[in-house]
C-alpha cells in the first residue's frame, strides 16, 4: 500500500469525500477556485490547500502526477 492510499485510510469520511472531489478536479484539469500555489524552487510542482490537507502535484504538458496528499506539518514540502 502507497502512502497516499494510507493517508486516505485514516480521513474522516466528510474529508475523504473532499480530497476526492479535489482530486477529480486536478486529474480533469478544473482549477478553478482551487486554493493552488507553484512551490518555490521547484519546476513546475504545484499544491493544493484545503484546511490543513495539502495536495502536491506535478503538472507537465498532458499529465498531472500525484506526488503526496498529506497534512501540512513541518516536513511536508521537505523530499
Amino acid at each position: 500500500m502507497d502512502k497516499i492510499t494510507k493517508f486516505l485510510n485514516r480521513l474522516s469520511p466528510k474529508e475523504k469525500q473532499t480530497v476526492s472531489d479535489i482530486l477529480m478536479r486536478v486529474l480533469n484539469h478544473d482549477f478553478d477556485n482551487l486554493d493552488i500555489k507553484k512551490l518555490k524552487g521547484e519546476g513546475g510542482i504545484l499544491r493544493v490547500r484545503k484546511g490543513d490537507i495539502r495536495i502536491i502535484f506535478q503538472k507537465t504538458k498532458n499529465k498531472i502526477f500525484v506526488l503526496s496528499v498529506e497534512r501540512r506539518s513541518d516536513t511536508t514540502y521537505s523530499k
